[in-house]
């Protein structure tokens, strides 16, 4: 279903992560270590809420120093609600190598569209395949509920070979001092690495006029993950990457057990300060995913296809992530592929200092421009040729700024099938 939303979500989750050394604590220029509380109602409005009201309540830096929890509701005219919990580098008593980040949702949603087979008018096409028309949905009524805790242990090697919380200083919501950029290449010299374990579970349930279904999937997902960029919040320097594997073994209620395995790079170029910018920055994103337990046979009623993660799971684009100017999954495949560029600056000028009465309750100490560009196609197969044909665009433009710490973005690009607003937390990539 689509979930534009998931972002405005709050306009403000978690997002203060990590910068080379471990997990950091932040503090100003006095030194002084502050926790933040955001209580604010809010109001928005998207296709799938209508107009709408939510609440949130978060605590940042809380119950420990590097970590965060937050809460929101909203409900929306034409139906539809949600509740939704996260949170973020939460740090076991028993391990101070060892973080949990928790999230659950519960949302009902009405008149949603699913880029899944069953609409009649295109009985003989695979919806969400690259080729795929773009009214080839279903739309229905039905619940959306998923958790999932990932279990992330810092290895002892680079950066966290010595210190797993660091303490670093902030001017104006940026780093003060770059003694943290990364070094190396090398994982045993720079960064920081992680082995990280995630079970996870979502059911989703359409029932619409042509197509009552539910889609169940619970597993595991496996990652080896190196961070070696600066300051997650607004990288200038260094690199990520992500390694990961999934799999639905078919336990309990799933509708259908699955693998997928991806991966992702980011890297980050800094063009330095200039009369009008507080930092300007190149950043090059590359994700691809593949599906190896998909099974295609053909029957007397044409092919068949086994083994297939739900169309939100696997090798999927479009959305708040990847593919912004389309729908959430509006392509999905056995295989995918996805390149983008962004060139962010934050400029000196900041107009929320002239608003003292907001800034009380937000706290903006930036504010960030992003124009920005993205190809990327699915396919059948994972085929170098194949993916790298008729490929899917769009550019785009995008505002984000620091809220209480918190980094919140509004992404608006267009594509060859219109013009896509996605509003969420965080900065793309690497989420």
């Amino acid at each position: 279903m689509r979930r534009i939303l998931l972002g405005l979500l709050v306009l403000f989750i978690l997002s203060a992560g990590t910068t080379v050394f471990g997990k950091n604590i932040y503090v100003g220029p006095d030194k002084k270590f502050e926790p933040k509380t955001l209580s604010v109602p809010y109001a928005f409005y998207n296709e799938n809420f209508g107009a709408a009201v939510g609440y949130v309540y978060a605590r940042i830096r809380y119950p420990q120093k590097q970590s965060h929890l937050l809460g929101t509701v909203m409900a929306g005219s034409n139906g539809s609600a949600l509740g939704f919990f996260m949170g973020k580098d939460l740090r076991f008593s028993f391990s101070e190598r060892l973080f949990i980040d928790p999230i659950a949702q519960v949302g009902y949603f009405n008149d949603a569209k699913s880029y899944t087979n069953g609409n009649p008018q295109y009985a003989n096409e695979d919806a969400g395949s690259n080729d795929s028309s773009e009214d080839n949905y279903v739309e229905g009524d039905g619940w959306d509920n998923f958790f999932r805790i990932r279990f992330k242990y810092l290895l002892p090697i680079g950066h966290g070979a010595d210190q797993v919380l660091n303490t670093v200083e902030l001017e104006k919501g940026l780093l003060k001092s770059d003694k943290s950029m990364p070094t190396s290449w090398n994982p045993l010299v720079s960064g920081d690495t992680y082995l990280q374990l995630t079970p996870f579970y979502r059911w989703q349930q359409i029932n619409g006029e042509d197509l009552d279904t539910d889609l169940k999937t619970n597993g595991l997902k496996y990652s080896l993950f190196r961070d070696n960029r600066d300051f997650i919040p607004s990288p200038t320097r260094g690199s990520s990457l992500l390694l990961e594997y999934t799999e639905d073994y078919g336990w309990s209620d799933s509708s259908e057990s699955w693998t997928v395995v991806s991966t992702e790079f980011d890297k980050y170029f800094s063009l330095g300060k200039s009369d009008r910018f507080r930092q300007r920055v190149i950043a090059f994103d590359f994700w691809t995913a593949d599906t190896p337990s998909w099974e295609t046979t053909m029957t007397a009623g044409g092919e068949e296809i086994s083994h297939r993660p739900p169309y939100f799971a696997g090798a999927t684009l479009g959305g708040i992530l990847r593919m912004r100017g389309y729908p959430s999954n509006r392509f999905n495949d056995k295989a995918a592929i996805y390149y983008a560029a962004e060139y962010r600056v934050i400029p000196r000028w900041n107009p929320f200092d002239g608003w003292p009465w907001l800034q009380k309750y937000l706290e903006i100490a930036w504010w960030q421009l992003v124009p920005f560009v993205e190809v990327g196609r699915v396919a059948p197969s994972w085929n170098l040729d194949d993916l790298h044909s008729d490929m899917k665009w769009d550019v785009g433009f995008g505002v984000r700024a620091m809220a209480k710490g918190l980094v919140i973005r509004v992404d608006t690009a267009v594509s060859d099938e219109g013009f896509g607003v996605q509003m969420f937390v965080t900065q793309p990539f690497q989420f």
